[in-house]
């Protein structure tokens, strides 16, 4: 599943998905393109990480998610 989030313009997206050898990936786009990877064994783990990093985005002005969750 794919996330957006703006601030200022500027447009952040975070993606959270299965692996197909196993475990998943938070994967996180940057405006400026770069991208950042966490890797969880657990899909609990992975759902708590999203609820702290979507509340890190709040905490620094971003808004959302904005558009279609894919």
């Amino acid at each position: 599943m794919f996330w957006w989030f703006e601030r200022r313009g500027e447009f952040l997206r975070y993606e959270a998905r299965d692996l197909h050898a196993g475990g998943f990936e938070l994967r996180v786009i940057n405006p400026d393109g770069t991208e950042h990877v966490e890797n969880f064994s657990d899909s609990g783990d992975l759902a708590r990480r999203q609820v702290t990093f979507e509340h890190d985005l709040a905490t620094e002005g971003w808004t959302g998610p904005h558009g279609w969750n894919l």
